[in-house]
C-alpha cells in the first residue's frame, strides 16, 4: 500500500509512469508545450490516464515547488486486474458474485461512502473508469473509513468493455436508473449480479443503459426526484442482501 502522494515536474511524472506507479490523476497546465511535454503526452495517451488541463493557479495550490506545469496524484491503493477479480469471485464457494460499477461518480466523499457500504455488503469488487471519475484521495479514504483498503477496486479504460466481460462471464448487469418502470423489488438478485450506479448529475449514461441486462429504480414518494447516489447505492445493495438471505416462497419467488 502506498501513501497518498502528490508529485510534480514533467520528468518526475514521466518516471512515475514508466515505473508503473498507481497514478490516479494528472494535472497539466493549459497551453503548455515543449518536447518533454510531448513525451509525457505520448505516455499518458497510451494508457488513458485521468487528465485535467487546468490554469497555473490550480497547480500552484496542488504543489509547493517548481511543478513545471505538471502535477500528479499517486493513489494510496493498488488497483486490481478485473479479469483476475472476476475469476476469483466465480471460483469461491457460497454467495453468488456481486460487483459494483461506477459510471462517472465525481465526488470523492460519495465515492468513499459507496466503498464503505460496498465492503459492508460483501461486494466482490468495484469497477471504475480511468477517466472522468473521482480520484482515490484522502477524502475518499477517510469517508470510506478504511474500506478502500479492504475491497478490490478495478480501474478500466471503458466501463462498456467491463460490462461486456461481466456478461460473458455469466454475470447479469443491472443499472440503477429512474428511466424505467421496473423497481428493484421486481428484480431477481439471487444470481451473479453487477450493479451500475450513475453520476451525481446525469445518472447512468444512455449508452450504458442500452447494453445492460436490466434497469431498475427505487420507488419515490416525495417531491424530490432523486436520492444521493451513495444512499441509493446502499438501498440497492441491501435489497440484494435481503433477497440472498431470504428463503424462496412456494412460487419460487423471493
Amino acid at each position: 500500500m502506498e501513501e497518498n502522494t502528490t508529485i510534480f515536474g514533467i520528468r518526475t511524472v514521466i518516471e512515475a509512469i514508466q515505473s508503473e506507479k498507481n497514478i490516479d490523476k494528472i494535472y497539466i497546465q493549459k497551453g503548455l508545450s515543449g518536447p518533454l511535454l510531448q513525451e509525457l503526452q505520448s505516455l499518458v495517451n497510451k494508457q488513458e490516464y485521468n487528465i485535467s488541463y487546468v490554469p497555473v493557479e490550480k497547480l500552484n495550490k496542488l504543489a509547493q515547488g517548481n511543478h513545471q506545469g505538471v502535477v500528479a496524484k499517486i493513489s494510496p491503493v493498488k488497483f486490481r486486474d478485473l479479469e483476475e477479480v472476476v475469476q476469483e469471485s466465480l471460483e469461491k464457494d457460497g454467495t453468488p458474485p456481486l460487483f459494483l460499477l461506477l459510471d462517472q461518480i465525481t465526488d470523492a466523499r460519495n465515492f468513499g461512502a459507496i466503498i464503505r457500504t460496498a465492503e459492508c455488503c460483501g461486494v466482490d469488487g468495484i469497477i471504475i473508469q480511468s477517466k472522468g471519475g473521482a480520484p482515490v484521495n484522502a477524502d475518499t479514504v477517510k469517508t470510506s473509513a478504511g474500506a478502500v483498503f479492504k475491497i478490490p477496486i478495478c480501474k478500466v479504460n471503458h466501463i462498456k468493455d467491463a460490462i461486456y466481460y461481466l456478461q460473458a462471464s455469466g454475470i447479469k448487469v443491472v443499472a440503477a436508473t429512474e428511466k424505467t418502470s421496473s423497481t428493484l423489488y421486481e428484480q431477481d438478485f439471487s444470481t451473479p449480479v453487477a450493479l451500475v450506479m450513475g453520476s451525481e448529475g446525469k445518472g447512468v449514461s444512455s449508452s450504458i443503459l442500452k447494453i445492460v441486462d436490466e434497469n431498475a429504480k427505487l420507488p419515490m414518494f416525495g417531491t424530490i426526484g432523486s436520492l444521493n447516489v451513495s444512499v441509493a447505492c446502499g438501498a440497492f445493495l441491501y435489497e440484494i442482501i435481503r433477497q440472498r438471505s431470504s428463503p424462496l416462497n412456494s412460487e419460487g419467488k423471493i
